[in-house]
């Protein structure tokens, strides 16, 4: 069924929902809500409502619903794939004013929000009290809702893993309009079908999230790092099975690349604590006491020398730990500059690593573009970052479509998969069809329009 226009008479519907000053339209609209962060989708919506409750949000959706309008819900807009785009034009639903934090259970430690809060709002209100939000995924001013809605991971997934695996409870308006409370404060459930499950990781396909329940931890009391150079990424990278082996589980386990790490440099205007190698592993630890915390690093230090580290350096300080951690969470930003990038985000098995990043310098060099890679070594998670430079629009197309082609062939090869968390999105819709099962593909056709029969929302995303 075609979408329908959006008409002067739909724009003044959407105002009485959420408010004059909430309603924007023509050349009202902010060039921001045409992208996100960075993938080089873009789209111009007819109309952009700011919705301030769940309340809302239905009575939205229900006008949508009867009208066929479609609707791209947003919330910081800081994904990577195009996800909040509206590439079919219509109306972009942004969530950002539902920001509170509605409560922190310390009894049953959880809490609830709404999608607009931020990570760091959530961290810092939580963490005040004690408790720890474990998802850690690297752009803190992203919302709660995006997190979900991709199944965000980050660099504590080794120890903690990934979204999903911190939701309790959703509540979820369907196109419809209708309102589904899934999940809640228990700690277990195995009650019929998880459709909660379904909707972590949709990308605002299936309905729009209105309230997240989340899982919440003790604060760990403790935390240090290791830096570990390396002669060759290859060691380095061999390394990293070796600590479950040894009974070792690190909050994180980056690696990091000489080349990555220059350009972080330059960003932050501060030399890396160390120059010595071309490769390096970066660990996090946490603990319950200071004897707990040098067990892990004493043993971590020894996998790594026994290895063939060049050396391993402790960060126990606050300033020594922010000044690894602020260097990696520079990266993405570094190699972007003033730039336009392209991101593979795949995963493939953690023993694959080192022959991904190898091949991605191939692919550079056949293509004619600069590759930049670093990733979570623990999970096998890799962010190939495809640079233009000085090409011309024509050029940084053909060899951007030529190079993802590429990686996205190896890494099936590898046993990877498409995305590892910053989702599919628009800008990596014809890879999923290309390298997943067509059975399944067909059977999230069939969810979605089981979920969504209207097909408004979120049109030309992951589907």
């Amino acid at each position: 069924m075609p979408f329908a226009p959006v008409t002067d008479k739909d724009i003044e519907a959407f105002r009485r929902i959420a408010g004059d000053r909430n309603v924007l339209s023509g050349d009202a609209i902010p060039e921001e809500y045409t992208h996100d962060e960075m993938a080089p989708v873009r789209a111009w919506p007819e109309v952009v409502a700011r919705a301030g409750s769940t309340a809302e949000v239905i009575r939205i959706l229900e006008y949508c619903c009867c009208r066929q309008i479609p609707v791209t819900p947003r919330g910081s807009g800081t994904g990577l794939m195009g996800g909040a785009v509206p590439t079919c034009g219509g109306l972009l639903l942004d969530l950002t004013r539902m920001n509170q934090i509605l409560e922190v259970d310390r009894e049953n430690l959880l809490a609830r929000v709404q999608p607009g809060v931020t990570l760091l709002e959530l961290a810092e209100t939580v963490e005040a009290q004690g408790l720890f939000y474990a998802p850690d995924p690297g752009e803190k001013s992203g919302s709660i809702g995006g997190n979900v809605n991709t199944n965000a991971g980050g660099m504590r997934a080794v120890k903690y893993g990934v979204t999903r695996d911190h939701i309790r409870g959703l509540e979820l308006v369907l196109s419809s309009g209708e309102v589904l409370v899934m999940g809640g404060r228990v700690a277990k459930n195995s009650t019929g079908y998880n459709l909660m499950q379904l909707v972590i990781g949709s990308e605002g396909t299936l309905g729009v999230v209105t309230e997240i329940t989340v899982r919440l931890l003790p604060r760990p009391p403790m935390l240090a790092s290791l830096l570990v150079p390396f002669e060759s990424l290859d060691d380095a990278i061999e390394t990293v099975p070796r600590f479950a082996g040894a009974g070792i589980t690190p909050q994180a386990i980056e690696f990091l690349r000489r080349g990555v790490i220059e350009a972080s440099e330059r960003y932050l205007g501060r030399s890396f604590p160390d120059q010595s190698a071309p490769a390096y592993l970066l660990l996090r630890f946490d603990g319950a006491s200071s004897e707990e915390l040098e067990a892990q690093m004493d043993a971590a230090g020894r996998v790594c020398l026994d290895s063939g580290a060049i050396d391993a350096f402790i960060a126990d300080t606050d300033e020594r730990q922010d000044a690894l951690w602020n260097a990696r969470g520079a990266f993405l930003e570094a190699i972007k500059g003033d730039n336009e990038i392209d991101e593979c985000d795949i995963v493939v098995p953690r023993a694959e690593i080192a022959e991904m990043v190898h091949y991605a310098d191939e692919v550079a060099d056949e293509v004619g573009l600069r590759i930049e890679t670093f990733g979570h070594a623990g999970d096998g998670n890799m962010h190939i970052n495809l640079i233009r430079d000085d090409l011309d629009e024509d050029q940084w197309k053909d060899r951007v479509e030529r190079g993802m082609a590429l990686l996205y062939r190896k890494a099936e090869q590898l046993d990877g998969m498409v995305s590892g968390e910053h989702g599919i999105g628009h800008s990596k819709r014809t890879y999923l069809a290309e390298y997943t099962d067509p059975r399944q593909m067909e059977l999230m056709r069939q969810i979605k329009g089981i979920f969504d029969p209207a097909g408004i929302l979120n049109p030309e995303t992951i589907l």
